[in-house]
């Protein structure tokens, strides 16, 4: 065997000093990229943040520099910097160059910072270590100490000097290192989200953010802290007063581990237009929520099922709200802070602590049935609403499972679509679907097509409103499902309720035209408008893409001894007629399972002389408006339509 290959007592290596997280900068961030660089910053804010929370200063600054570096200055007592007889080593070594050391530590007691956001003795230090360079500046004890890193090692030792200042405090300004992280460019949303998250759980505690990109300044401060969030986030649209809860408690997470202290405060409304759900625990935003996301699922569905029951709203036989049912229209921040805290991970997206669930779930199931108690026209209209959210939500899981049915699988002869012609070709970017009024207009079109690129699928009677149906009975509409099956790229939905119908996929249309090709009379411009109503509603990507036309039908045929000519509008007629020199004869244009192939060919199918006017809606907003308008349930502003523009259409109308 080489040499190379020899793995013995010596192949085994540690890492040591700055190169543990170096080298290494998702064990400690959970990620070498971006987010782990996030990470890095909020350690060093958490630390200002204990401070501030402590009692010892109320202001903390954040700057965000053009060359990706980070300034963070607080008001705190300052971080100890000087010798530590018991240690017998300097403090900063052990704040910055020491995994694993802090003044959080003792007992798990919290002797300095009773609810610790910053708890491990990781923080500076690994961000220090994942720096281009590092500067530490602190003011206590009547001097002035400065401390300089250059990729986790110190250069120059630290520096002490007396001095008088306004206020004792740490300013800690240092540059990611692109040479750890694949990616230090933090976004300025980022600095914005996190600074207001912060102030919302840390009352009264301000927050100064400077982005010398754009040279602009933000502030952050909640006096009242999640209580102003909560109303902030309402807008005074909820359907329930806000309830607030605040409690202190004592427990331990097993009976051999260490007792410890809870501080909970949870906020809540309804609200049906806005929802909401975010926990904070010792003021790090729980992305992932762990146990006080389990305490309110099991108190809130307890609670609510619990009067459900007791005031008979259930139908017979009807299944047990979820929550699901509830957050819908729920509104809820939870805000716990706790002296012993066990976090999934390092990057504290979770915590996992068994008697934090027990508390919260404890105090949330006391307090809602009290409230239920106290208020009860709100506990109705709320359990009223969240059996609504149950019941569409139901309603449209059957439905999903029915479209899934319908619209799965191929056209063949199991899951044929009647009376749908095909074409021949199988090349997408040839084919063209038309869709057509009737019976008698599918027998014509069939006869004056090109079998080899053109498809027919006639539309028997009219068709639903979609603008107006819900989507249960929208899709239980025949003559809609044969239309989606035929179109092949499934449907887009925008309720909440539905978002697992969302089928749509462009890739899967078979079809470069779909071209509505119906009557030029009133009947078939109604047909016409609830078909692209359809498309509109239920794969208005289609219409965006400009795959959708309608095929323009001639309104006058003027026949002489030598020519015959189609007229589509009036202005067109007059046209033609004042060429003709000789007799002529003029008629209305047939319905089209009226007319001849050969004319069909002509005016509605030939690439070459058919008029085709292409959908393309460049304001989607003032399409929908017209829908609204025209098939909605505005009636009055329909009335005003008619009123101030029927006398455009009158010549259209069958009334004599």
């Amino acid at each position: 065997m080489s040499k190379k290959n020899e793995y013995g007592n010596n192949s085994i290596s540690s890492l040591k000093g700055a190169d543990r997280v170096r080298l290494r900068p998702s064990v400690i961030f959970g990620s070498d990229g971006i987010e782990g660089c996030k990470h890095s910053m909020f350690e060093i804010l958490s630390n200002s943040i204990d401070e501030a929370r402590e009692g010892f200063g109320d202001i903390i600054e954040v700057i965000r520099f053009k060359d990706n570096s980070i300034m963070i200055k607080d008001r705190g007592r300052g971080i100890p910097l000087d010798y530590n007889e018991k240690e017998q080593r300097y403090n900063w070594e052990l704040v910055f160059c020491e995994l694993y050391a802090g003044g959080k530590y003792k007992n798990n007691s919290g002797e300095n910072y009773e609810f610790s956001l910053g708890l491990n003795g990781l923080g500076s230090c690994a961000t220090q270590y994942s720096s281009e360079y590092m500067d530490v500046i602190v003011f206590r004890d009547g001097y002035k100490y400065e401390l300089h890193f250059e990729k986790g090692e110190n250069i120059g030792g630290l520096k002490k000097e007396k001095c008088k200042y306004d206020y004792t405090g740490t300013i800690i300004k240092w540059k990611p290192d692109i040479d750890v992280f694949t990616d230090i460019n933090i976004p300025l949303e980022y600095y914005k989200d996190i600074l207001k998250k912060q102030a919302i759980v840390n009352a009264g505690l301000k927050f100064k953010l400077y982005d010398e990109e754009l040279d602009e300044s933000y502030e952050y401060l909640y006096e009242n802290g999640i209580l102003d969030y909560i109303k902030d986030v309402n807008e005074d649209k909820g359907f329930t007063s806000i309830q607030f809860y605040e409690e202190e408690r004592k427990g331990r997470d097993r009976s051999d581990k260490p007792e410890y202290k809870l501080k909970i405060q949870v906020g809540f409304c309804f609200n049906n237009e806005i929802n909401l759900l975010e926990y904070y625990h010792n003021s790090s935003f729980l992305e992932y929520g762990g146990s006080p996301d389990k305490a309110v699922k099991n108190a809130f569905v307890y609670a609510i099922d619990k009067y459900l029951k007791e005031n008979n709203k259930y139908n017979k036989n009807e299944k047990k709200i979820s929550f699901i049912d509830i957050q819908d229209s729920l509104i809820l921040v939870v805000n716990s802070f706790s002296t012993i805290t066990s976090y999934e991970n390092q990057t504290k997206k979770a915590i996992t602590n068994k008697f934090i669930q027990e508390a919260i779930t404890d105090l949330l199931k006391e307090k809602l049935e009290i409230y239920f108690i106290e208020n009860k026209l709100e506990a109705d209209k709320i359990v009223e609403q969240i059996l609504v959210n149950k019941r569409s939500r139901e309603r449209a899981e059957k439905t999903r499972i029915n479209i899934k049915k319908q619209l799965g699988g191929s056209i063949d002869i199991k899951n044929r679509v009647k009376k749908f012609v095909d074409c021949r070709t199988k090349d997408v970017s040839k084919r063209e679907l038309f869709i057509v009024e009737g019976d008698s207009a599918l027998g014509s079109c069939k006869m004056g097509r090109d079998a080899e690129f053109q498809a027919i699928i006639p539309v028997r009677g009219k068709i639903l409103n979609c603008l107006k149906a819900d989507y249960d009975k929208i899709f239980k509409n025949d003559i809609i499902v044969d239309l989606l099956k035929v179109l092949g790229c499934g449907v887009e939905i925008d309720s909440k309720y539905n978002k697992d119908l969302n089928t749509f996929d462009i890739n899967n249309l078979k079809w470069d035209k779909v071209i509505i090709c119906t009557d030029a009379d009133v009947d078939g411009f109604q047909i016409r408008t609830l078909i692209l109503t359809m498309l509109y509603r239920l794969v208005p990507t289609l219409i965006k893409e400009g795959k959708v036309y309608i095929a323009e039908s001639p309104l006058f045929e003027i026949n002489t001894s030598r020519k015959t000519y189609f007229a589509y509008n009036e202005r067109e007629k007059n046209s033609i007629l004042s060429k003709i020199k000789g007799k002529y004869t003029i008629q209305r244009s047939k319905g089209l399972g009226e007319n001849e192939p050969d004319m069909m060919w002509h005016t509605t199918m030939n690439p070459e002389t058919r008029r085709l006017i292409q959908i393309l809606p460049e304001d989607v907003e003032k399409t929908q408006r017209v829908f609204d308008m025209l098939l909605g349930d505005d009636i009055k502003e329909r009335k005003k339509f008619i009123t101030e523009n029927g006398h455009r259409y009158i010549d259209m109308t069958d009334v004599s």
